[in-house]
């Protein structure tokens, strides 16, 4: 016979204990990644409470940065988490990411390709399909959006150059990053990687907008720099 399993549900919690209440009397920063989880959760599971959950999901993914890189299914296979829960918790990490990339006053500056990947890495490592993204930047490469401007197989018989560049245009970008990902999580670039690297690079030089990077995300090795491999670059 099974042993009975107790759980404490958050309204048996003293008041003073319950995350929402914690988070009224002593601001957002002052809880824990649990407890935020917790409440972006807002309901546990039958086994356990929103704090459980929350701690169980964290331990699974080796932390908040692995859970923000998981994909949509790997979250729906943990126990609790159905698609409701799992929508969730992705909607509340992309906010998060975009008042990242949105705010005017802290919006991050590249300096490296290593700043640029970490904006990418969350979402791109965990996308089934490969993606071209494009990181618009300021004059001094203050990011200003990032924009998804091809889904499907990244090679130099489909990506159209042009939509690589509308939207930098009318931003009046003055550089962008060119970002791409592996699904089978290798980032190793292909002929064809260093061959639409190429028109891009060339493409920028006669529209005056600066090319800085073309970047691969992976998942093993996290990402790779064309610029830094003097692929695609001259």
């Amino acid at each position: 016979m099974a042993g009975t399993e107790y759980r404490t549900l958050i309204k048996e919690m003293p008041e003073g204990e319950r995350p929402r209440e914690r988070l009224e009397r002593y601001g957002v920063s002052a809880l824990s990644n649990s407890d935020l989880l917790a409440i972006a959760l807002h309901t546990g599971s039958q086994r356990e409470s929103a704090i459980s959950l929350a701690t169980h999901m964290l331990s699974a993914f080796n932390g908040l940065d692995g859970l923000a890189r998981a994909s949509f299914r790997e979250l729906c296979t943990l126990h609790g988490i159905g698609p409701a829960k799992a929508a969730q918790l992705q909607a509340a990490l992309e906010l998060g990411r975009r008042v990242i990339l949105c705010s005017a006053d802290s919006r991050p500056q590249i300096n490296s390709p290593a700043d640029a990947a970490n904006l990418l890495q969350a979402t791109m490592s965990a996308e089934p399909q490969e993606q071209l993204c494009v990181l618009l930047l300021d004059s001094k490469h203050r990011v200003q959006r990032m924009k998804v401007v091809y889904i499907g197989n990244v090679n130099s018989a489909m990506v159209r150059i042009a939509e690589v560049f509308r939207e930098a245009i009318k931003d009046n970008a003055a550089a962008i990053i060119v970002a791409h990902n592996h699904p089978s999580g290798d980032p190793t670039p292909s002929p064809d990687d260093v061959r639409v690297t190429e028109e891009i690079v060339r493409a920028g030089k006669m529209l005056d907008i600066e090319v800085l990077d073309h970047l691969i995300i992976g998942r093993q090795q996290p990402y790779l720099s064309l610029k830094e491999r003097g692929l695609g670059f001259g």
